[in-house]
């Protein structure tokens, strides 16, 4: 009787990874939206699993379809296309995972009945039987020329930007680094990382000093007082957001687009006793935020609403008089830095989304300004490596906004730099931009 449960649980979590792909390709949506949608239909110990295949059939995806090309005659379009979703599935865990081949055949084979797609069980069989004979000649046509991995419009435009774009696509085809914070308040980073050590963790300093990187990443639930605190998962790159910020007690700090949290929590952590306003447009995501404040035993004001209209949500929360003496934006933005966490993103994002995210990021920038006290600072970040969004975005705020003056950051000793661009590196960051901005009296 085990056995059979172990195994409809398996046939299940590729049926289901299958339909969650099938999402992501036709119907726009992302994998962040979906796996906890869907989590509740797996075993709690297959959702590695479904995360595995979900996200490793986006990162490799245009090689998949290639291989497929050259194995199914005709496309599956219309109702057949979870069938091409399954032998994406079934392809990734026989080049990608330490699956036998027989079982992964079988296993996706047999998911053709739970999808009610028994009629392709046959073509499902001959198709991945078909690869595991050929594939040493296929993968030589496949792979005869280096691939990027990603959409040509998006290659195009790294190839204007930089110099060093084939390291940033390399980066981007990686699995990600597991990066902590570990919170001030509560130990030193060598303290923490001492805690680590002696429950066999192996972690390295990182280029900011409450940053860590684990070896391997592990779950949350490992890591010394994770429930108390101690240390929060956020990447080495986001963690210069507060830091940059330089937050004071006492002080109205907004942190605009705030979920999941992990800057709101930043902020408190260097001044404990700062009135800061959490702000997100998405009330969904907003629970993640008293998560990690509870989590943290932390206080703010969490709010949903609109960031280009301040005076609205103040109004509802009694603060219409507030004028904010520090701003974090990180603002709404093609997420382009962070595509090794979320790989999905390369078949979502359009070329034409640049235009309508920079036309919104400015809107949201002259609407907050207006919010800042004299004297305020306001720093603007985005997980994007696109200029649009960065650097001619500020340049062009500079330009227009007579009062604001740009700040030096300090990564950089290039007096003529507006801002800072992190771009993804392998076991180090994700791709982050910065500018600090000052409001002149």
């Amino acid at each position: 009787m085990k056995k059979t449960r172990e195994k409809s649980t398996a046939l299940s979590t590729r049926a289901v990874a299958a339909q969650v792909i099938l999402q992501v390709l036709d119907e726009g949506k992302s994998l962040s939206g979906l796996i906890p949608a869907v989590q509740n239909s797996v075993k709690i110990q297959d959702l590695p699993l479904l995360q595995e295949i979900c996200f490793g059939v986006c990162r490799v995806l245009p090689r998949l379809e290639q291989i497929i090309q050259r194995l199914v005659d005709k496309p599956l379009k219309g109702k057949t296309r979870i069938v091409h979703c399954l032998l994406l599935v079934g392809l990734y865990q026989l080049l990608y995972m330490r699956v036998p081949a027989h079982a992964a055949v079988d296993e996706v084979v047999n998911a053709t009945k739970t999808l009610k797609s028994d009629s392709f069980r046959g073509l499902v069989n001959g198709v991945l039987r078909r690869f595991l004979r050929e594939q040493e000649s296929i993968l030589a046509q496949v792979d005869k020329h280096w691939q990027t991995l990603h959409p040509e419009w998006f290659v195009n435009k790294l190839k204007k930007a930089y110099p060093t774009w084939r390291e940033i696509i390399e980066a981007n085809n990686q699995k990600p680094p597991m990066w902590l914070r570990v919170n001030s308040q509560q130990n030193s980073t060598e303290n923490y990382r001492t805690l680590l050590a002696e429950s066999e963790i192996k972690a390295d300093n990182g280029i900011h000093p409450n940053a860590l990187r684990l070896s391997s990443p592990i779950a949350v639930q490992k890591l010394p007082r994770f429930a108390e605190g101690a240390v929060t998962v956020q990447d080495v790159s986001a963690q210069w957001a507060a830091t940059l910020l330089e937050p004071q007690n006492d002080e109205w700090i907004l942190d605009a687009c705030a979920a999941p949290g992990g800057k709101t929590t930043h902020i408190l952590e260097l001044a404990p006793q700062a009135k800061v306003i959490a702000l997100d447009i998405e009330a969904q995501r907003l629970s993640r935020v008293e998560e990690n404040l509870a989590r943290l035993n932390q206080q703010a004001i969490v709010v949903c609403g609109d960031a280009t209209k301040p005076d609205q949500w103040l109004a509802e929360i009694g603060q219409s008089a507030v004028k904010f003496d520090r701003i974090l934006l990180d603002a709404p933005c093609s997420a382009t830095g962070v595509i090794r966490r979320h790989p999905d993103i390369k078949w979502l994002r359009q070329e034409t989304d640049i235009a309508q995210l920079v036309a919104l990021q400015k809107s949201i920038l002259k609407a907050l300004w207006a919010k800042l006290k004299p004297n305020g600072i306001l720093l603007y970040a985005t997980c994007s490596i696109l200029a649009d969004e960065n650097r001619e975005q500020i340049a062009a705020f500079l330009a227009e906004q007579d009062d604001a003056e740009l700040l030096a950051l300090p990564f950089t000793d290039d007096e003529s730099a507006v801002g800072f661009q992190f771009i993804p590196q392998q076991n180090g960051g994700d791709g982050f931009y910065y500018a600090k901005l000052r409001k002149r009296a």
